[in-house]
Order: C-alpha cells, then sequence, then structure tokens
C-alpha cells in the first residue's frame, strides 16, 4: 500500500508546475540558439543529401547513355 501510496506522489509531482525563478545568462542563451540552429541545420542537410544523390546518380547514368548513343553514330 505504501508503494501505490508513493506512486500517486511521484506522478502527481510531474504534473505540480511552480515558478523556478531562474536566469539564464547572455553565454547559456546563445549556446542554446546556437545549438538549435545548428540541430535544424543539420536536419535541412540531412534531408537534401537524401534526395540530393540518387538524383545525381541517375541524372549521370543518363548523360553517359546519351554520349555512348551519340558516339556510336
Amino acid at each position: 500500500m505504501k508503494l501505490i501510496k508513493f506512486n500517486f506522489l511521484i506522478f502527481i509531482s510531474f504534473f505540480y508546475f511552480s515558478n523556478a525563478y531562474a536566469y539564464i545568462g547572455p553565454g547559456m542563451g546563445l549556446g542554446a540558439i546556437i545549438t538549435i540552429l545548428g540541430t535544424i541545420g543539420v536536419l535541412i542537410l540531412s534531408i537534401f543529401a537524401i534526395i540530393y544523390y540518387p538524383l545525381k546518380k541517375f541524372f549521370k547514368k543518363f548523360q553517359n547513355k546519351k554520349k555512348n548513343t551519340n558516339q556510336k553514330k
């Protein structure tokens, strides 16, 4: 029974909010902003790379096929 009460108190404590009155200095704030922008940049570049390289390979194959047909004539 004690364990159930303890777990219930922990569960309720996750939903109890109070003011922290914390100060984030300019160094920490700037570091957080740069981290967020870096993460967004990495996501955008990875999506670009996933799309770009297969298209590059396809067009290179298409151009090589076109060169081969022109050389045979």
